[in-house]
């Protein structure tokens, strides 16, 4: 995740301009959290900011061809996108509607709405790398914990992104900035439920 677009946050200004109103629409992870300008994503479409990134999946994880590959809380599909014209057999799953909607044409049939907390239907170890970015933190704690085990469970592989802090200050950056997350913790507070719940992958964190 250290391809992925460097943008400059002015958390000061994000606290401004952050309101109960605001926090409740982002909730709902349809239009004003993907799209609307000076919420969330500020606008989000396809711009080949994740193939680098899907390259680098690849690469680290030693995929070949066809390689089988989720990724939970998918958003608009864009990564599952890549990683099938790179050839992966790639799926994903977002609780969005509207945003399950905007996906491309082209893994329509690879993308779906589905709850994140219930990944059931899926065999252990199905999948070949189980992908979970900035997804954990938008649910109830023993959902989180439940989601980890779950992740474990049908996964050769995993990585996550999550959002954390290491020191006091980027805990108030941390605090300023972010919307929606409702399990979060320092990366100590991480580290310790991924020991508590036996996930071994690996993981990324989010800093502002």
């Amino acid at each position: 995740m250290d391809m992925y677009p460097k943008v400059n946050r002015d958390t000061k200004k994000r606290l401004k301009e952050k309101t109960p109103e605001m926090i409740a629409a982002c909730k709902k992870f349809d239009w004003e959290y993907f799209d609307r300008k000076g919420y969330c994503y500020n606008g989000y479409v396809y711009d080949g900011r994740w193939i680098p990134i899907a390259k680098r999946f690849i690469e680290y994880y030693n995929l070949k061809p066809g390689a089988k590959i989720l990724d939970i809380g998918c958003a608009k599909g864009y990564l599952v996108y890549d990683l099938v014209n790179l050839g992966m057999d790639a799926y994903g799953i977002d609780i969005s509607e509207y945003a399950i909607n905007c996906v491309p044409t082209e893994v329509k049939d690879r993308v779906h709405v589905r709850d994140v907390r219930d990944l059931s239907i899926y065999k252990d170890k199905e999948f070949d790398l189980v992908l979970g970015l900035n997804v954990l933190e938008n649910m109830e704690e023993q959902e989180t914990r439940a989601c980890l085990r779950e992740i474990e469970r049908i996964g050769k592989n995993s990585y996550l992104k999550l959002d954390s802090w290491r020191n006091d200050e980027e805990k108030q950056r941390f605090m300023e900035w972010n919307i929606t997350p409702t399990t979060y913790g320092s990366t100590e507070y991480w580290m310790n439920m991924f020991d508590e719940e036996g996930f071994t992958g690996d993981y990324y964190w989010f800093i502002p």
